[in-house]
């Protein structure tokens, strides 16, 4: 038999996205969710060892005597979230711009006007890096509680050696202080600095040449990020951040067609990008280029929602084999929240996604666009014991209350941290 010191037991409905191994799922394979009724999973030292249905399990293992005993009746069971775009690490805020916007000022006008990213650069600019972990630790408090258990998070507020620097060290040690797993990428390409006012060009050699060796020396990013958009930065320009960060060993991202079409879709898949974000007004040939590619569409519904913007075509994307997950995106300015439940929501309501594809996008899909697929987004043997237990009886029901508190027991690396 086999030992184990955790058992979910009796789930109305186990969903453990198990199979698929050979890469991120596409078209009708995001509605099979490896559905057991009257399901359970089994674990020891924090790594799964049995799931089935609960009977099935318990004649697998043998609890041993201190072993935790999650009765599930009537609730659905699944993997954690992860949320594979978030900006949790910054200082101050932009609540007066929430206001402005609902008075009719756009993204572009505010940022114009002096606010947008470049203020909370200034904020994050100002703060030291106790006080960076201090805030991020309480986000990530609330992230758990809403049942995500990784997350990728941006550096991207300090568009300097030394700020950068500082934002992802706080991110390496926020990761080794806290429960949710981070996954550190380098966003130093999030819009030019005040200092190189009028000179694009010359903060991008400053990336390429200094901020990027920095980060890569000292090994705090996995990835490399750029945001390719009409009054940040072109794609050529784009292209040279990533293919820099490449030769570093830093995996190339892209924040793509946020707000206009600027061939970002396309450039993504040219340069191998694991994932394009946003991608609103992308044009057919650039989700044709990735769905040949493999390359992951993170769609964030609460930014356009947030935004008044027009959301993704995810509809479009799953017909074209493009594989789509799910993220927060996470910001103090664009998508003030870290509820993964109200993005399947959003997802749902929004896009027309179904509740099926938009659970397997928030966990297997979203570990894949981070590079996490081999151990977490699904409930097999060996992966980490990740894990929620949901306050409904059908999972649909997630995505149906908008805003309801429905994550009742969070499970990582098999120890309840959520009750």
């Amino acid at each position: 038999m086999l030992s184990a010191d955790l058992i979910i037991e009796h789930a109305s409905e186990l969903i453990t996205l198990a199979g698929y191994h050979a890469g991120p799922r596409t078209g009708g394979s995001l509605r099979d969710l490896g559905l057991i009724a009257d399901g359970a999973v089994a674990a020891s030292q924090g790594r799964i060892v049995a799931v089935g249905p609960t009977p099935q399990v318990r004649d697998l293992v043998r609890l041993e005597p201190a072993s935790t005993v999650v009765d599930a009746r009537g609730c659905v069971v699944l993997p954690g979230f992860v949320d594979p775009h978030t900006h949790l690490v910054f200082a101050g805020g932009r609540a007066d711009e929430f206001e402005m916007r609902l008075r009719g000022a756009t993204y572009q006008e505010i940022a114009a006007a002096g606010g947008g990213i470049l203020r909370t650069v200034a904020a994050t600019r100002g703060a030291d890096e106790e006080t960076l972990v201090r805030l991020g630790l309480a986000r990530l408090d609330r992230m758990l509680r809403c049942g995500t258990t990784t997350a990728e998070v941006k550096s991207g507020y300090g568009l300097s050696v030394g700020d950068e620097i500082k934002q992802l060290r706080a991110i390496r040690r926020l990761s080794q202080l806290h429960q949710v797993d981070l996954i550190a990428t380098v966003l130093a390409a999030h819009a030019v600095p005040v200092e190189f006012k009028g000179d694009p060009d010359g903060y991008v050699a400053a990336i390429i040449g200094q901020i990027l060796p920095a980060v890569a020396e000292e090994g705090l990013a996995e990835f490399c990020d750029v945001f390719c958009e009409e009054g940040a930065f072109t794609p050529d320009q784009a292209r040279a951040v990533l293919r820099a960060g490449a030769e570093l060993g830093l995996v190339p991202k892209l924040h793509a067609d946020e707000l206009s079409d600027q061939g970002g879709a396309a450039l993504a898949a040219e340069v191998g990008a694991v994932s394009a974000d946003h991608l609103l007004y992308s044009s057919e040939d650039g989700l044709a280029a990735m769905a040949h590619r493999g390359t992951v569409a993170v769609l964030l519904p609460t930014t356009a929602f947030f935004l008044g913007l027009p959301y993704a075509s995810a509809r479009r994307m799953i017909e074209m084999g493009v594989p789509v997950a799910l993220a927060s995106d996470f910001n103090p300015g664009s998508s003030p929240t870290w509820a993964m439940p109200a993005v399947i929501s959003l997802a749902c309501v929004g896009m027309k996604m179904l509740p099926a594809e938009a659970v397997a996008a928030a966990t297997i899909n979203a570990a894949w666009a981070v590079g996490r697929a081999c151990d977490v987004g699904s409930l097999e043997a060996g992966k980490s014991a990740d894990m929620l237990v949901l306050e409904v009886s059908d999972y649909r029901e997630l995505a149906m209350h908008i805003g309801a508190p429905t994550v009742r027991t969070v499970v990582k690396r098999g120890r309840v941290v959520v009750q």
